[in-house]
């Protein structure tokens, strides 16, 4: 953008405090570590383009002020309705204005925040193997489907060919000769005859071939041309000088006859053939895909204890399934080679019941006669022949259900660095998922998937011949013709799309994008491209990147995933607030990331011989990257079960190659998982990944393909049969309360905005009104419901709504950017009462704040009707306790199903605690339909994060270190609370352990080794408050949300009030706790990372330190004093102002589990309303009997809350309670002495 009379807004120069693409959050974190009032800079805008955000620090809050271009392309500082701005050409011009005091700022600019200068970067090349990058392809950036938005690969004029060279050349020396040899007489200009001949020499070349490849076909259809075509080749070939430039200008004229007959010729010809011919097979792409055989499996049926008198019977059976006939065969084998079998039609299956406990174990409810139905478990030979079994019978549902539009589609994905050599001939192991990892049973492996989606690095072959191949590949597999969708190309990265023939009319709004990540973010030898488009009613995205290679680029490569995700344009433009993460329903994300492993090559070699992975994946640097939310925040991806995936001996995948000699000396590439599929999904949507591997026999290149395939849900394209909804008919989208807590310095009013499809257009909320904070660094922000508005949505039947999601983002009024973003399934939210929504807040890829409220979605009766999913015939039985075996290193993150399940009402939690009352600690069945399809986890513990931390309430950069040390193993337990006589287990014998400060009875607790769950609204009790009822298929493989649920109420237990009321307290009981900087900090590794002095990582914030906080590990300790901190976090708790809620308890054994998990909803939010519920009063009553009651709010403090404890105090623990006076520490540790005795 140019200034006024075209000058740049930027000056000769960008001045060192203009920082152009920074963050808005990384700008609030530079001027917090400048820490000076009138510290500022000044960075691009993310409201508006083409704008400017003037960022001052004054009284540590961050003031922005917008900077925007007029029509004619002045600057002004945006100012108050009726004050004439002041206008400016370039932006230095207008800093220098209010470098002077009293110009209507807060305060006035006095120190400059500089942009740090980034050193020429390293070479970024491909993998390190290439002395310098890959050339791009000839064809520029490519699609078949392009927008407006497409950016596309320009090529000089001057690079086409040598002519702009040659030409000065001419011009400069030799026009002088030919001017010369003119004024003596000459009628020809042989230099300039010279030039033009070594100018079209390349275009000479590119002639011949084409004619040449034209010959062929002149040969079939036009014998006269063809003689044309052959006698030219033949003449030029020696010619030179001027005839060779005449002779060009002839094969040009030639060329242009014959391309504009040879195909009227060729149609002659071929209808003369086809009289004469007999008629010819119709085309591929009207047959359908070849037929599915019946497929046996050999099952045994699974035996009850009631069943025992059946022991003598066979329990062999084989269970026959005929897709293209619609049936199912029960057959049971009897002796004397007898056999009584049952045949069993589609509409007759009634629903598949996986056993979570016993991975190879189905059940089947059948229907019999009279409305009757019948069900039988059987065992079946493997887990994978399981899931091949339902996998046909959901083929076989679908395949003759009555829908018009399928409600389930299955997508491959895969991922391949081709190494910049062609494929081999053959990729049947790619598509078909064979050869290492999670794969496909051969009994499905043949299938025709709905979509493939296939993304290359390194792909030196063009485009159509790439795709044609894939095609081909296809074709010979399925016998179907699959139609690409897209094609994007940047370079040597490309993204096909392939969709089966019956969906071709389902694909609309096709998408297409680039971002260049090389060299100074230009070059595009690394970088991503994307497509994106709508499957009916529901949205895709995917993502093929290469990032930046190199062992140790770690942060560089978490840049590149950064900037892909804010600059890709994809999907609703109006979606633009959020990042391309949250703007599909399902986005994957997939390429060679690069993410090396930080281990010794030889310990890598070793354990990938024993074929022990686990190890690996812990210093895996993608799965650390992201445990500490600083790349693909709240993506899932599958478990890995092959081996790292690059760097293969070319020829082989016997040998890893890890060192090369360059000419700056050894390089080495260890062996890695760098090529890596992941995926987010809106929450309460169905997605089962089914496969993710990489193949063994293709070693072509120095890395394995890579595939994934996954079982997602689809909506419709609805239609309302009942018309557009009367107003006596509107649903509506009402909203109660609104509360967040944004990670801010700034103190400027907010208001929300409503997007969803389900609306005819965005819509806002008013401004907050309520606002506060005792923490610089946070800020808590209240909507009331006068404040809210309400929505209306399109169309009202629940069929439709409870597919549909709002997506809300949190802007600020002075600068209308995003503070955070987040989106919300409507499906839980459908209802007469209120419920309650918990969720995370993020922008730019990283965690913001949380927000949470309560809203409910009213739905008129005579539009309640819905019907059953494909994906929810297929239910998961949580038949006991025990639950499947996972990886330890990093599970599967929920795609997007961080969102907390709405909590009981008063009337739901008296029911609910009856229930646990009464079933105490049986382990019982579950019941498999719960109304929310809760996700399920292999290791709770490790779906953690920042929000269910009160750590990451705590003041400026430095966490609640106190926080760090509570285990879940302590979480204490009193023998006289009735929260254990509901069903609680107690903890084990001998524990002696302190009550949880602001703990009530609804505290959940867990019997040590079991994972704590959350509660379901129709689930029964196994052993604590709770257990999640799961339903539906994708609960085998989603891990639990990220938030504890909404708290139950204070007196759930006392009273059963038929009212409903919000579970939390009100926005002006909540506080945060306030800072005192005073102490000093003893960080540990985790933390020193962070601060102003840190040279490497310096984004250590206080959300990603409140992380690491819950994480945190301790070695076990002797019983020695129940309520003293670990020695290395002494001194940290007593200063720091911090809640009851945050108690220093010390671990007696590392437990995986985050505290979070087991702290009480009120803790993380600092609810005033928490108190002590043990001790309290004989600690006071003890200290007012030796006059020194003072002391008793430091004790309270740091945890010495009951005397029986208060015996293992020691003089160091008294200094960090307050008590100094040597005297009063005397008086107080021999007055405990004396009383030990009588204990």
């Amino acid at each position: 953008m140019a200034g006024g009379g075209g000058v740049s807004p930027l000056g000769l120069a960008p001045p060192l405090w203009y920082h152009r693409d920074l963050s808005r959050a990384a700008a609030e974190e530079l001027l917090a570590r400048a820490g000076r009032d009138g510290s500022f800079l000044v960075r691009d805008s993310e409201s508006v383009n083409g704008a400017y955000a003037l960022c001052v620090l004054f009284q540590k809050h961050v003031h922005t002020y917008r900077i925007l271009p007029d029509d004619e392309g002045f600057l002004a500082v945006q100012t108050s309705q009726g004050v004439q701005p002041k206008r400016f050409k370039t932006l230095p011009e207008l800093v220098l204005l209010y470098l002077q005091p009293s110009q209507g700022l807060v305060t006035t600019l006095l120190y400059t925040v500089d942009r740090e200068e980034t050193s020429s970067e390293e070479r970024d090349y491909s993998d390190g193997e290439d002395e310098k990058p890959p050339l791009p392809p000839r064809s520029a950036s490519t699609s078949t489907s392009t927008g407006p938005d497409t950016p596309t690969e320009s090529i000089p004029p001057a690079a086409a060919n040598g002519l702009s060279t040659i030409s000065h050349e001419y011009l400069k020396g030799s026009y002088a000769l030919d001017l010369e040899a003119v004024k003596q007489g000459a009628s020809s200009l042989p230099h300039l005859n010279k030039t033009l001949v070594s100018s079209c020499k390349r275009l000479n070349g590119e002639v011949d071939k084409v004619l040449s490849g034209l010959e062929i076909l002149s040969k079939v259809f036009d014998q006269q041309s063809a003689f044309m075509v052959s006698k030219m080749i033949q003449q030029s070939v020696n010619q030179g000088g001027d005839q060779e430039l005449e002779n060009l200008v002839t094969k040009l004229a030639i060329l242009k006859d014959l391309l504009s007959s040879i195909e009227k010729k060729a149609l002659k010809a071929l209808q003369d053939m086809s009289l004469s011919s007999p008629s010819s097979p119709p085309p591929l792409s009207t047959r359908h895909s070849k037929a599915i055989p019946v497929q046996a499996f050999e099952v045994k049926l699974d035996v009850y204890l009631a069943d025992l008198t059946k022991i003598g019977k066979s329990q062999k059976h084989t269970l026959s399934v005929d897709v293209e006939g619609g049936r199912l065969v029960v057959m049971k084998k009897m002796k004397d080679s007898q056999e009584d079998w049952n045949t069993f039609t589609h509409e007759k299956i009634r629903q598949l019941i996986k056993s979570q406990r016993v991975q190879n174990k189905l059940g089947i409810v059948f229907e019999k006669e009279k409305d009757k139905s019948q069900r039988k478990d059987f065992i079946f030979a493997s887990a994978k022949k399981r899931e091949a079994f339902c996998q046909l019978l959901q083929l076989m549902k679908n395949k003759h259900s009555n829908q018009d539009e399928p409600d389930m589609i299955s997508i491959f994905i895969g991922t391949w660095n081709m190494g910049s050599v062609p494929s081999p001939k053959s990729v049947a192991s790619w598509v078909l998922c064979r050869g290492l990892g999670k794969t496909l049973d051969e009994m499905t492996v043949t299938i025709p998937h709905d979509l493939y989606v296939f993304g290359t690095q390194e792909n030196s072959v063009c485009d159509r011949e790439w795709v044609e191949s894939l095609r081909m590949a296809l074709k010979e597999q399925t016998e179907l013709d699959y139609k690409p969708i897209a094609v994007q190309t940047l370079w040597n990265i490309k993204i096909a799309v392939l969709v089966k023939p019956d969906h071709e009319n389902r694909i609309s709004h096709v998408g297409v994008s680039s971002v260049k990540t090389g060299i100074a973010n230009t070059l595009g030898n690394k970088g991503a491209v994307g497509v994106s488009f709508m499957f009916n009613g529901t949205s895709f995205g995917f993502v093929n990147c290469h990032l930046t290679s190199g062992n140790e680029k770690i942060a560089r490569r978490n840049q590149n995933y950064l900037d892909i995700l804010r600059l890709l344009s994809l999907g609703d433009k109006q979606l633009n607030s959020f990042d391309i993460s949250l703007r599909f329903t399902h986005i994957f994300w997939l390429g060679d990331l690069n993410y090396r492993l930080d281990m010794d090559i030889q310990e890598i070699l070793n354990y990938i011989n024993r074929k022990e992975f686990d190890p690996l994946l812990k210093v895996d640097q993608l799965n650390l990257e992201r445990e500490k939310n600083k790349v693909f925040l709240r993506f899932a991806e599958e478990e890995i079960s092959f081996p790292p995936t690059y760097r293969y001996e070319r020829g082989s995948r016997d040998t890893y190659v890890w060192q090369k000699q360059k000419a700056t000396g050894m390089r080495t590439n260890v062996p890695s998982w760098c090529d890596r599929i992941l995926w987010k999904s809106y929450p309460e949507t169905h997605i089962v990944c089914n496969s993710y591997g990489c193949t063994d026999d293709i070693v072509t290149s120095d890395h394995s393909p890579v595939f994934a395939t996954y079982e997602v849900g689809v909506t419709s394209q609805f239609v309302s049969k009942k018309g557009l909804p009367k107003s006596s008919e509107q649903a509506y989208i009402e909203f109660e309360s609104i509360e967040a807590i944004v990670k801010t310095a700034s103190r400027t009013k907010f208001f929300i905005e409503f997007y969803s499809t389900c609306l005819e257009e965005f819509k806002k909320s008013y401004e907050n009104d309520s606002q506060n904070s005792d923490n610089v660094n946070f800020l808590r922000v209240g909507w009331s419901n006068k404040q809210l508005t309400t929505l209306k949505p399109l169309l009202s039947e629940i069929e439709y709504l409870q597919d549909q999601h709002l997506l809300l983002t949190v802007k600020s009024l002075d600068g209308y950017e995003s503070y955070g973003e987040c989106v919300l399934a409507l499906k839980s939210m459908i209802g007469s009462t209120a419920q309650q929504f918990h969720t995370y807040l993020s922008h730019r890829g990283e965690e913001t704040g949380n927000i949470r409220g309560s809203m409910r979605v009213r739905v008129p009766a005579e539009r309640m009707g819905t019907r059953e999913r494909l994906y929810e015939w297929i239910s998961v039985d949580k038949d006991e306790s025990g639950g499947p075996k996972g990886r330890t290193t990093l599970p599967p993150r929920p795609g997007g199903h961080d969102y907390v399940k709405p909590s009981l009402t008063r009337k739901q939690v008296g029911a609910e605690l009856g229930k646990v009352s009464e079933e105490g600690e049986k382990s019982g069945k579950e019941d498999t339909t719960a109304r929310m399809k809760q996700p399920d986890s292999d290791d709770p513990s490790s779906c953690k994060n920042s929000y269910n931390n009160p750590a990451y309430y705590i003041l400026e950069g430095v966490p609640n270190q106190s926080a760090a040390a509570l285990s879940p193993e302590l979480l204490p337990s009193s023998a006289s609370s009735s929260a254990s006589q509901a069903g609680k287990a107690p903890l084990q014998a001998g524990a002696r352990t302190k009550p949880l400060p602001g703990s009530s009875s609804q505290q959940r607790r867990h019997t040590s080794g079991q994972p704590v769950r959350t509660i379901s609204e129709e689930g029964s009790s196994e052993d604590d408050v709770g257990a999640a009822a799961v339903g539906g298929g994708a609960t085998l493989n989603r891990p639990p949300p990220d938030f504890p649920p909404p708290p139950l109420p204070k007196a759930a237990l006392e009273t059963a009030d038929p009212k409903p009321r919000p579970l939390y307290p009100d926005m002006a009981e909540v506080r945060i706790p306030s800072a005192n900087p005073s102490p000093s900090f003893v960080l540990g590794e985790g933390f020193r990372r962070g601060g102003a002095g840190a040279l490497d990582d310096q984004s250590c914030s206080v959300l990603q330190m409140a992380k690491t906080l819950s994480e945190s590990e301790f070695p076990p300790q002797p019983p020695r004093a129940p309520s003293a901190p670990p020695h290395h976090l002494r001194g940290q708790g007593a200063g720091l102002g911090l809640g009851d809620a945050c108690r220093t308890f010390p671990p007696r054994a590392p437990l995986p589990e985050s505290i979070a998990e087991d702290l009480p909803e009120e803790a993380l939010w600092g609810s005033s309303s928490s108190s002590l519920s043990v001790g309290e009063s004989s600690v006071g009553e003890w200290l007012q009997r030796l006059g020194l009651e003072r002391y008793e709010e430091g004790l309270l403090h740091n945890g010495w809350d009951d005397l029986e404890f208060l015996s293992d105090i020691t003089e160091e623990d008294l200094e960090e309670a307050g008590v100094l006076d040597p005297a009063h520490k005397r008086i107080l540790l021999e007055n405990l002495r004396l009383q030990q005795p009588q204990k």
